[in-house]
């Protein structure tokens, strides 16, 4: 094991953080780090807005769900969808196609994810904030994102202020497949579950009963943002 795999498999989710704030030239390596992450077709159709005025950090905070670690942490990196650039330089790109909304969140989440490990490999930390597309349209306008560039999600980043557990993933054995699709292992998933159990219940903060299965039960059973595809649709995204 090396250092970069090592960080990786420390990964938390950090929602507390110091006052100390983050390097110009720590920014400028993270910043480059992501923006260096893998890109279809070389497209590049991913925009970075760096939020710093405190008002807009304290708004996005409440239209995130509450979410107050948006105001107090040191960075806060809202990653959007953007073929506003690529529709200036040609009046013939089509953003309205869906197979181009998707390589745009696809590669956010690349970007996103070099952005986060870069940080995390300099000793800080972070949590993404999917909460943004709760008011995607307010969001939006606070912003002021142009046509064709939709909010995707927003991410903290600081010095941490808190040593969370590191939480249980899913064994290879249910999330990694040789040749072909292969049934779930119920017994894999008992005892994925009761794993779980023991670290909500156990955990520093926020403890709780229940397993992963029941955890999937309730987020999965309803629709949660239904407006998410009106919002793209009026970003010109995701037509046809």
């Amino acid at each position: 094991m090396n250092a970069t795999i090592e960080t990786m498999l420390n990964h938390r989710s950090i929602r507390k953080f110091t006052e100390q704030p983050i390097t110009s030239e720590q920014l400028e390596s993270i910043l480059s780090a992501g923006i260096s992450a893998s890109s279809s077709s070389f497209l590049q159709t991913t925009s970075i807005i760096r939020v710093t005025e405190p008002s807009k950090r304290a708004a996005l905070a409440e239209l995130a769900g509450g979410q107050k670690y948006v105001e107090t942490a040191a960075e806060f990196l809202v990653f959007c969808i953007d073929y506003q650039r690529h529709f200036q330089l040609s009046p013939e790109v089509r953003p309205e196609f869906t197979e181009l909304t998707l390589i745009g969140a696809i590669d956010a989440g690349i970007m996103a994810q070099n952005t986060l490990l870069a940080a995390e490999s300099l000793g800080l930390g972070g949590v993404y904030i999917g909460g943004l597309r709760n008011a995607p349209k307010e969001v939006d306008e606070l912003l002021g994102l142009p046509k064709y560039c939709a909010v995707m999600f927003g991410m903290c980043l600081g010095h941490p202020d808190q040593d969370p557990q590191i939480k249980p993933r899913l064994p290879q054995q249910v999330m990694v497949h040789q040749d072909q699709y292969q049934p779930i292992s119920e017994q894999a998933i008992a005892q994925y579950d009761a794993e779980t159990s023991h670290y909500y219940q156990t955990r520093g903060s926020n403890q709780k009963s229940g397993s992963w299965s029941d955890h999937i039960s309730s987020r999965l059973s309803q629709e949660s943002r239904p407006f998410i595809r009106d919002y793209l649709n009026s970003k010109g995204l995701a037509i046809k």
